[in-house]
């Protein structure tokens, strides 16, 4: 009996240590290892919840920046739908290019855009609001002026313009209401008011009852999206490999497995009843200056077409079943401009495997 109550009092000792500091760190490992332990089991619980649904591989398209590349807008999103079989595409609606001039709207290049996503039977998922994907992220005409307390009406104002525009085209899927609000730390935005975005989530619900209005957070984070908006379904960026420009000066890739995006999305849709989409994977190059100033070897150094069919299975293993990849604009430069399909094959083949594997959910 001795004997076991001296084993008894060694194994308390060596988990239950007398000093403060081993104890502090008990508690410290005990906490990690128990969240990793629950993180890792909501993860597993949503890949299997949305296992049997279909794989959507799309991708986000900007006029603008396919033209900074040299390339011709229509041709590029026309092989965009046509030689990749893309049938999912996140499209803006800059502010500036829309509204010029104060009350005066042009709709001529998002309506070409809508008609080849008919021509092709292709889902839009329509950006909204002051912030839009690409740099400097917030697309406010020239004539606006953030000290103007009526800066906010006007742009309700050019939002229900694009809304009205576009609520009944057949291929208008979703809204990206304000693409990564929060984020302060990249791009030129002046406003980060949370009531702003909880107004302009009820008025385009008001404007379009019918659609569904996702909103998107940045990557990385741990916190769960559970404040107000809550919209219909929220989104997420997923960036793997960039250049540390701050203190390594060399290419960094996050050590995140694919299961922490899982368990992201299943904390989210366990304590808020929504689900979540990649809106952003990268599938571009994040060089040491800007892309179009880097050489291809340099590019690829950041992406290669191996990396990126390994970026792409990453993807997938997060269970989030809509993916949409970024980058289209840089797969069509490398492959016309540069000669080398590489990139954009591996893309296609990825679109082309997804819709075998639809395929066989169907047939089951």
């Amino acid at each position: 009996m001795a004997e076991t109550k001296l084993t008894f009092h060694k194994i308390r000792r060596y988990f239950w240590p007398v000093s403060i500091w081993k104890r502090v760190l008990v508690i410290f490992l005990a906490t990690v290892f128990l969240f990793t332990a629950t993180s890792y089991g909501v993860a597993q619980w949503y890949i299997a919840r949305h296992n049997d649904e279909p794989l959507v591989l799309g991708t986000t398209f900007v006029p603008d920046y396919a033209r900074s590349y040299g390339l011709d807008p229509k041709e590029t999103l026309e092989a965009i739908f046509s030689e990749l079989g893309m049938r999912q595409v996140r499209l803006v609606s800059y502010w500036k290019a829309i509204e010029p001039t104060p009350g005066t709207y042009d709709f001529s290049e998002l309506d070409w855009q809508f008609a080849l996503a008919n021509k092709y039977d292709v889902q839009v998922s329509l950006a909204i609001g002051l912030r839009q994907p690409r740099w400097p992220e917030c697309h406010e005409p020239a004539w606006v002026s953030f000290a103007d307390k009526q800066w906010e009406p006007k742009l309700y104002q050019y939002m229900q313009a694009v809304v009205d525009r576009y609520k009944n085209n057949p291929a208008l899927s979703t809204y990206e209401l304000e693409n990564e609000f929060f984020m302060s730390v990249f791009g030129e935005c002046k406003d980060f008011n949370r009531d702003r975005l909880i107004y302009e989530y009820s008025l385009v619900k008001q404007w379009d009852p019918n659609h569904p209005v996702i909103v998107s957070r940045s990557n990385n984070w741990i916190g769960l999206p559970l404040g107000q908006p809550r919209p219909d379904k929220f989104g997420i960026s997923v960036y793997k490999r960039v250049w540390d420009k701050t203190l390594t000066k060399r290419y960094f890739e996050y050590p995140l497995p694919a299961w922490f995006y899982a368990a992201l999305a299943g904390g989210g849709e366990l304590l808020s009843g929504k689900d979540m989409i990649i809106h952003e994977l990268q599938a571009e190059p994040w060089p040491p200056t800007g892309i179009k100033e880097a050489s291809v070897e340099e590019q690829f150094k950041s992406l290669n077409p191996s990396r990126l069919k390994d970026r792409i299975d990453y993807g997938i293993g997060t269970g989030m079943r809509t993916i949409d990849l970024w980058g289209a604009e840089w797969w069509y430069w490398v492959k016309i401009k540069k000669n080398d399909p590489s990139i954009w094959n591996v893309v296609k083949e990825a679109v082309a495997q997804a819709e075998i594997d639809n395929q066989k959910l169907v047939k089951n």
